[in-house]
């Protein structure tokens, strides 16, 4: 058996967690759990990512700790943000990717290549906050830079130096190249960058996932009483890794679910018909080169907001369980477009609900247990039309939704997923982030082999899963029928 630490970064908390991984399963530990809180600024919404930093040195203490043969470790995290670099120092602060500075960015990319054109080059969905865009936002501020690293590179850089980007975040920027060959294998398109403006040579070297930067710096392993660890490079996408720790059959999709519901098919090959644009699919890179075809649903953002807008109203913490509870026995008067931009920032959730219910002419919901039902019946009409979709525009038949990450946990989410989809639902693994991030870190030491289907295979040896079944079933696709 061999251990490793899994630095796992969402959007909203991080972990740090210990694997233990060999031929016959993998078992984790979580030995530190933070907060990721964002910071206002002068000039907007930015991440605090030195205080992150503090806390992976933390959590990584404890894991020596506890674990004294622990080997390595890999850091993964949510995609598109970066900071700027100048001789191995930050020059910004990475802004938040709910900031909401994009705007006027977006207009000058479409003026200069229009969506049809970008989508056929770099093969994203098109979100405000793509990197692509945050750059063109950045403006003048790019010539104080000789690189840019993403969040988990930046993170990996200071406990190595090791300087690069992973391409499976990498393919979030909007500035890698989508059109031949696997992701995997992609180079950063250059041409696209001169053309709007972003300098080429500020984008660093492109490492994959299953690669080794080396050790720690000494005077990390200082601060972890001298010990040396090995650091690799994984899906350093969170959902990449997620895909990777998610038991997946020939005819599964899957939603990776926490703050968003990345919804979607893993696929040998991206899919860039102009119909999966409209539709506002997305092909980023995967583990072993495999193209994660899914599209970002708004998740449970929706819901931890709702929660965080009434504790500021009734100035106390609120129990989710008994929320929840009352859930279940509501009904939701209304369904709502849970991808409509108004839900993109932070602020009271459940007023925007409120009007979008009275623009629509429809029956807004009262009191918070209508509120809660309402957000998971439109989240799981979202993940299942998502999924339907997904399916007719790659051509692949789907008879079963697997549901990784906090959300597994969310029984009435899962179940009425199954519901509005007609298809069973697994849920389940609640960590598949950090088993795919440990699960590729092992392989890179040697402790495992085989392909990404070996490696699901462990984690179907160990793994439990719930099993939601359809109480009702539906006479037409969800892809077909007119939801908003």
């Amino acid at each position: 058996m061999t251990h490793v630490a899994a630095v796992d970064l969402g959007a909203t908390s991080g972990r740090v967690v210990v694997a233990e991984v060999g031929p016959d399963g993998v078992r984790l530990d979580v030995v530190h759990r933070f907060s990721n809180t964002p910071v206002r600024l002068p000039d907007g919404l930015h991440w605090d990512v030195v205080g992150l930093f503090r806390e992976i040195v933390e959590g990584l203490r404890s894991a020596v700790r506890a674990t004294p043969d622990l080997a390595g470790l890999a850091v993964d995290s949510w995609a598109v943000d970066y900071a700027l670099m100048r001789d191995g120092r930050m020059v910004s602060t990475p802004f938040h990717y709910r900031d909401d500075r994009n705007a006027a960015a977006v207009e000058r990319v479409h003026a200069v290549v229009d969506p049809s054109a970008l989508y056929a080059r770099n093969g994203l969905q098109h979100l405000p906050f793509n990197t692509v865009f945050q750059l063109v936002a950045d403006g003048a501020h790019l010539d104080h830079a000789d690189t840019l690293l993403l969040v988990p590179d930046l993170i990996a850089h200071w406990l190595s130096g090791h300087v690069g980007a992973e391409t499976t975040n990498a393919s979030t920027t909007g500035l890698l190249d989508v059109r031949t060959g696997p992701l995997g294998a992609k180079a950063w398109d250059t041409e696209l960058a001169t053309m709007l403006g972003i300098p080429g040579a500020i984008l660093p070297p492109l490492v994959a996932p299953g690669e080794t930067l080396g050790g720690l710096l000494p005077h990390v392993a200082a601060e972890l009483g001298g010990r040396q660890l090995t650091v690799t490079t994984v899906g350093s996408h969170d959902t990449a890794s997620a895909v990777a720790g998610t038991v997946l059959g020939p005819d599964d999709a899957y939603v990776s679910c926490g703050t968003w519901g990345l919804a979607g098919l893993e696929l040998e090959r991206p899919v860039l018909t102009e119909d999966a644009r409209k539709a506002s699919f997305t092909n980023e890179g995967g583990v072993d080169g495999r193209t994660r075809f899914l599209h970002n649903v708004m998740g449970l953002w929706l819901l931890s907001e709702s929660l965080r807008t009434w504790e500021r109203e009734d100035g106390r913490s609120l129990d989710l369980a008994t929320l929840l509870a009352g859930a279940a026995e509501a009904q939701a008067p209304m369904l709502f477009d849970v991808d409509d931009p108004r839900f993109l920032a932070p602020g009271d959730i459940p007023a925007r609900i409120s009007a979008y219910a009275a623009e629509h002419g429809l029956p807004a919901p009262q009191g918070r247990a209508e509120v809660v039902r309402t957000i998971l019946e439109s989240l799981a009409e979202g993940f299942a039309t998502t999924i339907h979709r997904a399916a007719a525009l790659s051509g692949r038949e789907v008879r079963r939704i697997q549901i990784v990450g906090g959300g597994a946990l969310n029984t009435l989410l899962c179940q009425l997923t199954a519901d509005r989809s007609g298809l069973e639902v697994l849920a389940g693994p609640v960590e598949a982030t950090a088993l795919g991030n440990a699960l590729v870190q092992a392989r890179t030491l040697g402790a495992v082999s085989g392909d990404l289907d070996a490696l699901r295979a462990l984690v179907g040896r160990t793994l439990e899963q719930q099993h939601y079944r359809p109480r009702t079933s539906r006479a037409t696709p969800l892809a077909s029928r007119k939801v908003f």
